[in-house]
């Protein structure tokens, strides 16, 4: 039976308050945290949606943190255009670097929902570390997605078709008018742009046909990356056409395409195929299910189609493709805030390790080595849950957002469930060592701080619930916290201890007791099975 909400893109009318602001910031930005929250609460819905979607500064790029042993980077100097070395494996320390660098970017994002939609795109246009191997090239690849994450649909697809990490990924760099290499024709087909849709006879599907793979195959023909691994510092990373590889005939494209003509253009081919394939409709329509199901909910039913699915398609054909207009009028709508739209999404493990953290403002290291190691340890959990960034499983991404029946579904497993306990249980409660004195530990007391009345039990659990949990938690729920936060005592017990310790706030007799229940308390908060909603 469909879970999925009947409500349209008629905008939000309805009220607005903490628990709207939340279930907006939950799904626009990684692991909000109460201030966010009360901040887009009191700029109300217009003027949050303003500011997520408010072009902002590129992130500085990522540094060498401790490695003394490259010849060509001191410690504190970023290596994106720096060559390798001869003698010395840099390899494994820039790509270290890399994914500390950017969990680093995702702590920072503030109110912006750029690096929501930069993961978005790294899902969509997806490329691999392990594969491409080379962390310069795929430190372009994704400040590629970055810069363009609320562009032009279109001209980003243009750019990552002769994206080096992309070119190396899909083979583009191997094809040639002699080899036609079809593999990047076919994703930009059946990935990228339309789907493929179903067969409807030999070599024929509903939006393409063989056809097309071959003689787009042939479109891209000629395109090389450049500066691989290179030790030259005199080679960039970048891509270049040569054109004595390149296929000059003209290709024929079938009658799903209404059998039009791509003449040669050399170095323009490509854009000129991509226009053509955007002259589809049902571009738009498959972008907008891939964003559906990326903010609001896995199940598109034909209500779903037909209420939101068709006209945020018409939205982004009216505005050219670019982006921002549909997000505004996706996330501004009815639909978006439907009761049954907050909270049936599992989070993924990116958020899910952002919430455990940036949520609770954790605190971060001040210095440049202790901030890599606190983002690296931060990083690490994501491929033993099944989400390391760079590295989807294969070309079409991460199967939490496309395949049946599971969906959201497929990240809570006996695998990976354990390591999300882990996580929380961690740096609730021990900590979690990164090393060189680091160690990844909620500051309880900081925490509570934040709120408005900590010293209330009721409404410190109340709040701590409204900020971690997407729904309001029941009244077994909250006598079971409180439990845990006064185990047997009444609550003027709490508020005599929160006093005492805030007039003598470094003496262990007082701050001992009540962090130890606050983290007793947030550690229980955290393995509930609505912290794992989003």
């Amino acid at each position: 039976m469909s879970t999925a909400v009947v409500t349209g893109l008629t905008p939000y009318t309805g009220p607005w308050g903490f628990e709207q602001a939340a279930h907006l910031m939950r799904r626009s930005t990684m692991g909000p945290n109460y201030s966010l929250i009360k901040e887009a609460q009191n700029l109300g819905l217009d003027a949050t949606i303003a500011a997520l979607l408010a072009d902002t500064p590129m992130p500085d790029p990522p540094l060498n943190s401790n490695n003394n042993n490259d010849p060509n980077v001191p410690i504190g100097e970023t290596w994106i255009d720096a060559p390798y070395s001869d003698t010395v494996n840099l390899f494994g320390y820039r790509t270290q670097s890399l994914y500390a660098w950017n969990m680093g970017v995702m702590v920072a994002e503030g109110m912006s929902v750029r690096e929501k939609m930069t993961l978005f795109w790294h899902n969509h246009f997806v490329t691999s570390l392990a594969s491409v191997s080379d962390a310069k090239f795929i430190y372009r690849y994704i400040t590629t997605l970055r810069s363009s994450a609320l562009g032009n649909f279109r001209q980003l697809v243009k750019d990552v078709t002769i994206d080096p990490a992309m070119l190396r990924y899909l083979n583009g760099s191997q094809n040639t008018k002699t080899a036609p290499n079809e593999n990047y024709a076919r994703e930009l087909l059946e990935l990228f742009t339309i789907g493929k849709g179903q067969q409807v006879g030999p070599g024929d599907y509903t939006n393409y046909t063989e056809q097309d793979v071959s003689e787009i195959a042939k479109v891209l023909t000629g395109w090389r990356d450049t500066g691989y691994r290179t030790t030259n510092p005199a080679t960039p990373v970048g891509s270049n056409f040569v054109p004595n590889r390149h296929d000059n005939t003209t290709k024929q494209l079938s009658y799903r395409f209404d059998d039009v003509q791509i003449p040669n253009a050399g170095a323009d081919e490509y854009k000129n195929l991509v226009d053509i394939i955007f002259l589809q409709d049902e571009v738009a329509r498959f972008i907008c299910r891939k964003l559906y199901r990326w903010f609001v909910y896995y199940v598109i039913d034909a209500t779903v189609e037909t209420d939101v699915i068709e006209p945020l398609a018409q939205v982004l054909i009216d505005n050219d493709y670019d982006i921002v207009p549909a997000l505004e009028t996706l996330l501004k709508s009815e639909h978006f805030f439907d009761a049954l739209s907050i909270g049936p999404m599992i989070k993924n493990p990116v958020d899910f390790v952002l919430t455990a953290s940036k949520t609770v403002d954790m605190p971060i290291p001040a210095n440049l080595n202790g901030q890599y190691r606190a983002w690296l340890k931060m990083a690490e959990p994501l491929s033993l849950l099944q989400m390391q960034i760079f590295n989807p499983p294969d070309v079409a991404g991460w199967k939490a957002y496309y395949q049946e029946p599971l969906f959201y579904r497929t990240w809570i497993n006996s695998v990976t469930l354990p390591y999300r306990m882990q996580i929380t249980d961690g740096v609730t409660t021990t900590g979690i060592s990164a090393g060189g004195g680091v160690t990844l530990k909620i500051d309880v007391l900081a925490l509570a701080a934040t709120l408005d009345d900590p010293a209330d039990p009721n409404q410190l659990i109340d709040d701590l619930s409204k900020i971690l949990l997407p729904q309001p938690i029941t009244e077994n729920q909250k006598t079971f916290l409180k439990n845990i936060l006064l185990p047997g005592l009444p609550d003027y017990e709490w508020t005599i201890e929160y006093a005492d310790y805030l007039a003598d706030p470094t003496n262990p007799v007082y701050y001992g007791p009540i962090e130890l229940q606050l983290r007793l308390l947030l550690k229980a908060m955290m393995n509930l099975p609505e912290f794992y909603l989003s």
